[in-house]
């Protein structure tokens, strides 16, 4: 897995690195069961602070996206969501706004946007 930091892009690199992860386990290049690399290991491929790493991995972990095993290292999770749903609506309900804000600016019609999100999730093998 190769991930990549652009630290002029405004966004933290925390971010950067947590929303990689996310997308390469939704398109299948990480599955279930595959180890990350260490947060010594990243951090320095990276060439940033390991603290910055750890942050990143600890809230995929909260996220339910990886697991940390204590002395095994750190692992794509089962899948198994960790939050509650009305707990990940609330989190992807600014991106949805920004979305539709996006599309309305760009004067696309409303089945315009949904068929837009519709085509990623069949890209990344979602249902509709």
């Amino acid at each position: 897995m190769i991930l990549r930091v652009n630290p002029s892009s405004g966004l933290p690199l925390y971010l950067q690195i947590q929303a990689q992860v996310k997308n390469a386990v939704a398109a299948g290049a990480l599955k279930p069961g595959d180890a990350l690399p260490s947060v010594r290991k990243l951090a320095s491929d990276l060439r940033i602070n390991p603290n910055t790493v750890a942050r990143a991995y600890l809230d995929l972990e909260r996220d339910g996206v990886i697991t940390a095993v204590p002395g095994g290292g750190t692992f794509v999770a089962d899948g198994q969501p960790g939050l509650l749903k009305a707990e990940r609506i609330r989190r992807l309900r600014p991106l949805a706004r920004q979305v539709a804000v996006e599309g309305t600016q760009l004067r696309l019609s409303s089945e315009e946007i949904v068929e837009l999100v519709e085509e990623e999730l069949d890209t990344l093998g979602g249902k509709k």
